[in-house]
């Protein structure tokens, strides 16, 4: 019987899930609002109403499921079915597996989101067939994920590549993502604009900044708005300077920066951050290492989530074979 995986992005707002076969071919796909005032239990209901939709989509039997892969917005405990937290949600130390329907008969397997959007590119996008890599993902706010020596690395806790947390402003307290993600680059712009004059104001007055998205970021960019261009470029060196210290620490091969703000502002933006990161890398570190936009885009998180259980499923069957 043929294999099938299932990849699920819980998001804060959304909730997108992918089903695959062995060949990673998308064989159906489903989509619903998280509405994750309602609570937990209700959330994971609309994992299992997507999970069926694919299911019947694709018209597969349910026993040739192998395995799923959910990514989670925070922090999760390794080798669990606990989140730790996850703020979009309101969740704390929540145990998924009192949740699971009795009709689920293959394993789930949790990870951060990010960390499973970075899978995901290693495994079936940008940075297919790279040893060791890093990825950023510049959205609402700023993630990272890290393959090492051909695996995903979680650390000691299991919250490796949290690079938007990095301090940048030991004074501030400030980090990455106060600089460089959508919604504090929102907030600043507020400010900003105090100072701004009566013409730049009046170009940012039908936008709503507590809801702003990435792309008015890029269409003001795109008119030279002095306030879009400071904000923008305030976040490609923070970013760059981020990238550059992961280099000097970590040394990997590539760099995929992905992410809403990113895939917005597009190849200026990347550029810019490859720019600030080769200053401020040691001497040749960055030598050969590839910076590259990621190319799955919101398919990242399932593409990952479905590659990250094949994985665990495989090697499980690999270290029960004998010889």
């Amino acid at each position: 019987m043929s294999r099938h995986w299932i990849g699920v992005d819980l998001g804060g707002t959304k909730i997108l899930a992918g089903l695959y076969n062995d060949q990673f071919q998308l064989l159906s796909r489903a989509k619903l609002a998280t509405d994750a005032e309602q609570g937990g239990e209700a959330v994971f209901g609309r994992i299992v109403q997507c999970v069926d939709q694919l299911v019947a989509d694709a018209k597969i039997e349910r026993s040739s499921v192998a395995g799923m892969g959910l990514a989670v917005p925070g922090q999760i405990v390794p080798g669990q079915s606990i989140i730790r937290y996850a703020p979009n949600l309101n969740w704390r130390d929540y145990d998924l597996s009192k949740l699971y329907p009795a009709n689920w008969s293959w394993p789930l397997f949790l990870e951060n989101d990010v960390r499973m959007g970075t899978y995901g590119e290693w495994t079936q996008g940008a940075a297919k067939g790279a040893k060791h890599v890093f990825g950023i993902f510049c959205g609402t706010g700023v993630g990272g994920g890290l393959i090492l020596n051909n695996q995903l690395y979680n650390g000691f806790n299991g919250h490796a590549g949290e690079i938007g947390h990095i301090v940048i402003n030991w004074r501030k307290s400030s980090t990455l993502e106060d600089v460089a993600g959508r919604k504090s680059m929102a907030r600043r712009a507020g400010e900003v604009l105090q100072e701004a004059s009566r013409k730049v104001r009046k170009d940012w007055k039908e936008i709503d900044l507590l809801n702003m998205k990435s792309s008015s970021f890029a269409k003001l960019s795109q008119r030279n708005d002095p306030v879009a261009l400071q904000l923008i470029d305030d976040a490609a060196r923070a970013i760059g300077c981020a990238v550059g210290s992961v280099i000097n620490l970590l040394s990997p091969e590539m760099v995929v920066i992905g992410g809403g703000v990113a895939g917005a502002l597009g190849e200026p933006f990347i550029e810019r951050i490859w720019e600030i990161a080769i200053k401020v890398s040691l001497p040749r570190a960055a030598e050969n290492v590839r910076c590259v936009p990621a190319l799955l885009g919101d398919d990242a998180g399932i593409v990952g989530g479905a590659a990250f259980a094949k994985a665990k499923v495989d090697a499980a069957n690999n270290a029960g074979s004998p010889g």
